[in-house]
């Protein structure tokens, strides 16, 4: 694990020596130099991910496909949305608005009293540490996550926003990150938070959402693809994808709960722990179903219709 570290570091120097650095000194903006060395971290992990996406889950698709791709003018804004988060844009957008507000709210509770803990602390003695902690704070985050992805399905404010997700009906590799802005500003600030009351490592921080993305991003594909019995504790294409089947998972079963189900983001072991876990056989329709609704065919249209959704005016 550690010389994977290493090897991120010394690219992540190289990459802002080389073309950041350079490029502030020319537009005058020297004095964001510690703040733009991490915004080249989150550049450079996405470029990463793009690459695997392009190559290995490109590949995957090609080879066996659920449904051909039809609509491409939809699935073209979905990869606009990619662009925009996996590029670091959003992540840099947060750290220069919301990351400071958490960061000083968690410093004021410090102050007031709130004792300070670290997750990875809780295992002590192992001789990888960095792998261990690594795989403690995934499984954290995911939970929370999966916790997250409930509110979205059953608070109908939330879905508002977060029904444009699931409006796709043709999911690929670019679809997760198909989301109203508003939304990832929710479930990303809820994230933030549960990062620093744990006290998870910028470094670690980095690998846990770079790997989740990368995973998310595989779910979505458009991929005639389980993993077997593995299926039960990671999630598959053909898991999600009845996460996303047409009509399902926004309306009540009567009780208050959601309706749907496989909500987890990569580990099943929630949705079978609080029964919401579905293993189907089939590879299903995707998408919301024809009821009037305009979710919106370009990505600022999509911005629109979803505020005024939330608004209770479409």
């Amino acid at each position: 694990m550690q010389w994977f570290v290493d090897l991120f570091a010394q690219a992540q120097q190289q990459l802002f020596e080389q073309v950041v650095q350079p490029l502030l000194f020319e537009l005058g903006l020297a004095s964001v130099m510690e703040d733009a060395f991490v915004a080249t971290g989150w550049l450079l992990v996405g470029l990463v991910q793009i690459a695997l996406m392009l190559t290995l889950l490109r590949a995957l698709e090609r080879w066996r496909p659920v449904e051909p791709v039809t609509d491409r003018a939809a699935v073209r804004v979905d990869v606009l949305y990619t662009l925009i988060h996996r590029l670091g844009l959003f992540r840099v957008a947060l750290f220069f608005t919301l990351d400071p507000l958490w960061d000083s709210l968690i410093g004021r509770l410090r102050v007031a009293g709130l004792p300070t803990f670290h997750l990875d602390t809780l295992w002590p003695g192992v001789t990888d540490v960095a792998l261990v902690s690594f795989v403690l704070y995934l499984l954290l985050f995911d939970f929370v996550d999966y916790l997250l992805h409930r509110g979205q399905h059953r608070w109908r404010w939330w879905w508002a926003l977060h029904g444009l997700h699931h409006s796709q009906r043709q999911m690929t590799l670019w679809s997760d990150n198909r989301n109203h802005l508003l939304d990832d500003v929710i479930r990303d600030s809820a994230l933030v938070v549960v990062g620093l009351l744990v006290g998870i490592p910028p470094g670690q921080f980095v690998a846990v959402v770079a790997f989740t993305q990368l995973l998310e991003s595989l779910a979505h594909a458009n991929l005639r693809l389980s993993f077997g019995p593995l299926e039960r504790w990671l999630v598959s294409p053909r898991y999600h994808r009845w996460h996303h089947r047409t009509g399902d998972g926004e309306v009540e079963d009567g009780h208050g709960r959601p309706g749907g189900d496989n909500f987890s983001v990569l580990f099943p072991v929630w949705d079978r722990l609080f029964g919401t876990a579905y293993f189907g056989d089939l590879y299903v329709p995707t998408g919301l179903p024809e009821d009037g609704r305009d979710w919106g065919r370009g990505f600022w249209a999509q911005q629109w219709l979803g505020l005024k959704r939330l608004a209770g005016r479409a």
